[in-house]
């Protein structure tokens, strides 16, 4: 007897791995109180000790690019300004510009780095869109490939992930610095 379909006709792919991550059941790491409360601006406050420093990819003058500590796939990275802001709208030129660029170059990076078949390029604003942090602008960027979300996910509650996170920050710095030189004409 087959199960019946649900009205909406949606598959449903459920991911249990990421429920502690959403209710907050990891341990988190104690937090300095002289740091500021949200992830991504405790970054910029004092890289020096900041422990998520070590996946920041690139910095740029009003934004920068760093490593999701919780990815969907191997190369996951977030594009985001200096400043905190949850607002598209709310970004100067310079910030929306550098957001772009930043978010260009990291395409370039991943792709000559791990060749994906293609790419989920986003934004989440506000807490009911999905956006976790949603009081600090990040755009995700999500390396994919055929196949990308196999069974392992959903019989064994393990999301593969064949990379460090270390591994894929240090491939992503020097791949950048390559990609950027061969997408501007002259420079090199």
């Amino acid at each position: 007897m087959s199960t019946p379909r649900r009205p909406d006709a949606l598959e449903r792919l459920w991911t249990p791995h990421r429920m502690s991550y959403v209710t907050g059941g990891e341990a988190a790491p104690e937090r300095d109180p002289d740091l500021p409360e949200c992830p991504f601006c405790r970054i910029t406050a004092d890289p020096a000790t900041s422990a998520d420093d070590a996946l920041v990819v690139r910095r740029g003058s009003a934004a920068y690019a760093v490593l999701n500590l919780y990815p969907y796939n191997s190369g996951h990275l977030m594009v985001l300004p200096y400043r905190h802001v949850a607002d598209l709208d709310a970004l100067t030129p310079e910030e929306s510009a550098e957001l772009m660029s930043l978010t260009q170059e990291a395409l370039r990076a991943l792709r000559a780095i791990s060749q994906p078949h293609a790419f989920n390029v986003g934004l989440n604003l506000g807490g009911p869109a999905g956006g976790s942090l949603s009081g600090h602008l990040h755009q995700h960027v999500v390396p994919r490939w055929s196949g990308d979300a196999n069974f392992m996910t959903v019989v064994a509650g393990t999301k593969t992930l064949p990379q460090l996170l270390e591994d894929t920050r240090d491939l992503l710095v020097e791949a950048w610095d390559e990609a950027q030189r061969a997408a501007v004409p002259g420079v090199g």
